[in-house]
This record gives C-alpha cells, structure tokens and sequence, in this order.
C-alpha cells in the first residue's frame, strides 16, 4: 500500500503541475479557451483570475513534493494536509464553478488521501 500512496500522491502532484501551465501559461490558448469554453476576449478578461489559479495549484503540488521527499512521520502528515486541501478546494469548485473538477481534482485527491491514511 505504502507504493500505491507514493504514486498516487506523485499523480496529484503532477496534476497540479499541469493545472498550473495550463492556467498561467496557457489559459489564452487554444488548451486554456477549450477547457474553460471562453472565446478569445473572455480568455483574456480572465487571465489575471486564472494565472492566481495556476498559482494555489503550484502550490498544491509543491506542498505534495515536500510530503514525498520529507522523512516520515513529517513527510506523512504533510501529504494528509495538503491533499486535504486539495479534496477541499474540489469540492468548492465543482460546487462554484464546474462539477467536472469533482472528478478532475477531488476525486483523484481523494483516493490518494486513503491510499496515505492506509499506509499510515
């Protein structure tokens, strides 16, 4: 279990790490304007909202890195808050904004924080 719970949590980090490129690099593109549906006008209105967005996410993934490189149980209690806070921010924004982010961030996040809660 505890090798499932380091790829999982690798996954979510990396994720975030796409979540972040996509949203401060490449939210007026054509990745970017196909996933949030905006035209080319709207992308850019938006891009300021979106490149913060990308930002949280970086930190997400960065916070999950920490957890995997840190030594236990630091490492372990680590991976347990910031997937929490994954789970939480998932859940606001498939509440908020789309319900595909329950599948896209809380969702993954999820199975990840009772892989880590199993291995414990």
């Amino acid at each position: 279990m505890q090798i499932l719970s380091v790829v999982l949590v690798a996954l979510v980090a990396a994720l975030h790490l796409y979540f972040l490129v996509l949203e401060m690099f490449l939210w007026q593109r054509k990745p970017g304007r196909e996933l949030s549906g905006f035209d080319a006008e709207l992308a850019r209105a938006t891009a300021p909202l979106a490149a913060n967005q990308g930002l949280y996410n970086g930190f997400l993934a960065a916070g999950l890195v920490w957890g995997l490189i840190a030594a236990d149980p630091t490492g372990q209690r680590v991976q347990v808050f910031f997937l929490s806070c994954v789970v939480v921010a998932g859940l606001y924004g498939a509440a908020t904004a789309n319900r595909r982010i329950l599948f896209a961030q809380a969702l993954p996040g999820a199975l990840a924080l009772a892989a880590v809660l199993v291995a414990g």
